[in-house]
């Protein structure tokens, strides 16, 4: 899969399909980060496939494709190719790396359709992320040693600090904290999801 490719879904013509006839075309997202160019591409991409707003109105989703992990097991078949388009070049353009978008996905807050992933992708920075982080240990030692926040406290315990029980307190920091470890690290919620996409929403003040 290319580099600029979020992920890939096949398109169907849903009239076809329930006549025993599979017809359908691989879509690479994201298609086009302007609106009005957007919508040409998916008039074309559709009516290749025989949806053409006359015999055959309606399209599906038959399978999706991604390098990301656990992004594919968010989208349906009746997804809006527009809202897949945003989401593909929302995550093209997230201020944060794969690895913690994958951890947020895993962390399972708000994705259960495109539009809450969308809304997901625009509020990284309410998630805390800790990639070298892998377990509770990891995490006491982090929050101990590396963050800052005990300095002071740990500075003056000298060589007591070698009977500090690191997994415990990382236990009680993730209990705490309502946070996960995941394949990636450690990741918690430091801030509510802010919506910036409902139904009421135009679509292309997002792509500006």
């Amino acid at each position: 899969m290319k580099n600029d490719v979020i992920f890939r879904a096949y398109v169907t013509n849903l009239g076809l399909y329930n006549e025993g006839e599979l017809k359908g075309e691989w879509i690479d997202f994201p298609i086009q980060n302007d609106c009005e160019k957007l919508n040409e591409s998916v008039e074309r991409i559709l009516t290749e496939i025989g949806v053409d707003g006359k015999e055959y109105e309606e399209y599906f989703i038959t399978d999706y494709e991604s390098e990301i992990d656990g992004l594919t097991d968010c989208l349906g078949e009746y997804e809006n190719l527009l809202l897949l388009n945003l989401l593909a070049h929302k995550i093209l353009n997230m201020d944060c790396s794969t690895e913690q978008l994958e951890s947020m996905l895993e962390f399972g807050e708000s994705t259960e359709s495109v539009t809450d992933l969308i809304n997901l992708v625009c509020n990284t920075e309410s998630f805390y992320f800790l990639p070298d982080v892998q377990n509770d240990y990891d995490l006491g030692y982090e929050y101990a040693e590396n963050s800052g926040l005990y300095t002071e406290v740990f500075e003056g315990m000298g060589t007591l600090r070698n009977y500090i029980d690191y997994e415990t307190y990382g236990r009680d920091i993730r209990l705490t904290e309502c946070g996960i470890h995941t394949a990636n690290g450690y990741i918690t919620m430091t801030d509510s999801i802010t919506t910036y996409l409902d139904d009421t929403t135009d679509i292309s003040e997002l792509y500006e």
